[in-house]
């Protein structure tokens, strides 16, 4: 079986790498499409899309991953900040509190038989300690938050201000890897099988 990351992220690449899994990437290039409001329905709409997008030119016995991560506070959708200040705005909303990650993913099976789509959502919650201006703008200024939707990478220096984690890890990385698995481990599609990025 061929499966295809829909995604450039680094990020996701590192975690399907690890639990070693043979794959080749193909990011998704249409303009996102959002219709939806809530946090969930909107990460699980676009990485349909993603999905979608790339099943469409895929061969048979091919598994086509999709996924998107958004960052919410208070019902809001944090996205990419647009400049520094906007990263220091971003985290001094983020300090103290407690917010939502959410992570929409999309497979696409396709076989002799058809092909069959499951989408599935999952949200971690992320409490952050307090932190004072200067400990934000240092932060910043590491360029670490400039790709990252709300400002801040789990797996980086950001580690030295997360407070609790209540979910999945590799949610906030940007895709929820055991519930992938065990989706997929449902549905009968072999996945995991000793390899590494192709």
């Amino acid at each position: 079986m061929h499966i295809i990351l829909a995604s450039g992220s680094p990020r996701r690449k590192e975690i399907l790498s690890q639990i070693g899994v043979t794959f080749t990437v193909q990011p998704a290039q249409g303009e996102e499409k959002i219709t939806e409001q809530a946090p969930e329905d909107v990460v699980a709409q676009l990485s349909r899309q993603k999905a979608e997008e790339v099943a469409a030119t895929a061969g048979e016995d091919t598994l086509v991953i999709g996924a998107d991560t958004i960052v919410a506070l208070d019902g809001a959708i944090l996205g990419k900040p647009k400049d520094t200040e906007d990263a220091v705005r971003v985290l001094k909303g983020l300090a103290g509190r407690t917010h939502q990650v959410y992570t929409g993913v999309t497979y696409c099976y396709r076989t002799s038989d058809g092909t069959r789509f499951k989408t599935f959502t999952d949200c971690t919650e992320v409490e952050i300690y307090s932190m004072s201006e200067e400990e934000i703008r240092t932060y910043v200024a590491t360029g670490e938050p400039m790709d990252k939707a709300g400002a801040y990478a789990v797996q980086g220096l950001f580690a030295a201000y997360v407070k609790r984690l209540s979910g999945d890890f590799y949610n906030v990385m940007g895709l929820p890897v055991a519930k992938l698995c065990q989706e997929l481990k449902a549905d009968g599609i072999p996945f995991v099988s000793g390899g590494k990025e192709a």
